[in-house]
């Protein structure tokens, strides 16, 4: 027999009763409980109706706008849940209590700085015996009528590189919370993180390829622009030849992902840690030498990708007719052209993108996280373009340096140089302008990516049984 009884305390003000839960399809023993009454002050009445609307919205299962006595129950059930996992990973030394350090450690993990007072502050709203820890009945009693506001929920709402795909794989991977483990959501995501990355890429292809021949053909007496690099692609090979190289950037999005989340992973055990996110500079070594695992075994397809944008009509079948003539001309040696600024660009881009978007996360989350971590569509794409933004633009002169270098031999008479001969050169001939060749195009095509990777990622995830954000 299950007998629920909800007490508010009503001090000061002239009471009013508000709102009820209606309880239908009871046991014939609870027919006399035909309501759940609420009294409370009246000017208490703007917060229990927040209250009351985030309780409808988390318990409501038949979405008919009412919380009856058996989906409040269920509700109850599902929160608890959610909460012992969350008061397991802030109970950093398993003695079944939370102290104020394990706060301000939690909040540091995830860059969120705090005094030692305001972790105090955050206690004494939930100590009930004065004794400035939190054991577990404490915290769920807290909580328990409260949608769940918690490190778990940031981890859900912020994700980054899951979620936005601008063409370089380059980014942190994004933490997965306990739940999700647990589950099995985790792969989920990462399957319709690739699926988005596909479409991403396939609809902004075209600058892709722009950007590749700006990179590599543009100079001081051959200014190409935007208009007339689109001009001179259609003319040699129809608008097809647009999304040349296009092909083998989707197919190597797969293996890409499955590598550096699992090197990420391997890595994190390596490092020793249980908790569940790693502190921002812990993340920014594990994700950077994921990345360049990941980017070490599919390297040779970034080759691929750079010749077959650069090819004319005609020059190779496809892309296996591109890899033999590769290998038969240059060897095995041609496969890994450019791959030391490669792997020297993945720290300036990866530490970038992150230190951006936490302080943009972190900025959002103390200003305006009152009822919930969920930053909205606009809020989340605007962090992910500035972050993916910033970190391009610091590794940009890496990336066009490695271009040039896998496409020496598809230019007739180029010399053999160097990584630190090819910058010299640069320099030299172009200036400092000449390492930003083909900018243009490539901040053009983020804004386009970043937006359709998020709603394609969103669609996927319904389509996959993801609860949705």
């Amino acid at each position: 027999m299950l007998c629920l009884c909800l007490y508010v305390p009503a001090f000061g003000e002239s009471q009013a009763e508000f709102e009820y839960f209606e309880s239908k399809g009871l046991p014939s023993e609870l027919k006399s409980i035909f309501r759940l009454s609420l009294l409370i002050p009246s000017q208490e009445f703007s917060t229990y109706r927040q209250w009351k609307q985030k309780i409808v919205k988390a318990g409501d299962k038949d979405l008919d706008g009412q919380l009856d006595f058996e989906e409040f129950v269920h509700y109850l059930q599902d929160h608890e849940k959610k909460l012992r996992l969350v008061f397991k990973s802030l109970d950093k030394k398993n003695d079944g209590c939370i102290d104020a350090q394990e706060i301000m450690q939690s909040l540091r993990d995830l860059g969120v700085k705090i005094s030692e007072q305001q972790a105090e502050k955050i206690l004494k709203s939930m100590d009930k015996n004065g004794t400035m820890t939190i054991d577990w009945n404490e915290w769920r009693d807290y909580h328990l009528l409260h949608p769940v506001e918690n490190i778990p929920e940031i981890i859900l709402y912020w994700k980054h590189s899951t979620i936005f795909d601008v063409g370089e794989n380059l980014t942190v991977p994004d933490e997965f919370t306990v739940e999700e483990r647990q589950t099995g959501m985790w792969w989920r995501h990462l399957v319709a993180g690739g699926g988005a990355g596909a479409v991403s890429r396939t609809c902004t292809a075209p600058l892709d390829r722009l950007k590749v021949l700006m990179q590599v053909h543009a100079s001081r007496t051959n200014n190409m622009c935007i208009v007339g690099g689109f001009t001179q692609m259609i003319k040699e090979g129809g608008p097809r030849s647009l999304w040349r190289g296009n092909g083998i950037n989707v197919l190597k999005i797969a293996p890409e992902s499955a590598i550096k989340f699992m090197a990420y992973e391997q890595i994190k055990r390596f490092i020793g840690t249980d908790q569940e996110v790693l502190r921002i500079h812990e993340r920014l070594v594990a994700g950077s030498l994921a990345g360049a695992i990941a980017q070490s075994s599919i390297y040779p397809m970034e080759v691929l990708k750079t010749r077959m944008a650069l090819r004319k009509t005609g020059q190779y079948q496809g892309m296996l007719d591109c890899a033999k003539n590769i290998l038969a001309k240059e060897g095995m040696g041609a496969f890994y052209k450019g791959y030391i600024p490669n792997m020297l660009g993945i720290i300036p881009y990866a530490g970038i993108d992150l230190a951006v978007y936490e302080t943009l996360k972190n900025s959002w989350l103390q200003r305006y996280a009152v009822n919930s971590a969920d930053p909205g569509v606009f809020v989340l794409l605007a962090c992910g373009t500035i972050s993916s933004t910033c970190g391009q633009l610091a590794s940009y002169p890496l990336a066009l340096v490695r271009t040039r270098m896998q496409a020496q031999a598809s230019i007739e008479g180029a010399p053999e140089v160097t990584m630190t001969g090819l910058f010299k050169h640069i320099l030299k001939t172009e200036g400092a302008f000449g390492l930003y060749r083909g900018l243009a195009p490539n901040f053009m095509k983020v804004i386009p990516a970043v937006s359709i990777s998020y709603v394609v990622y969103e669609n996927l995830k319904m389509t996959l049984g993801v609860q949705s954000r």
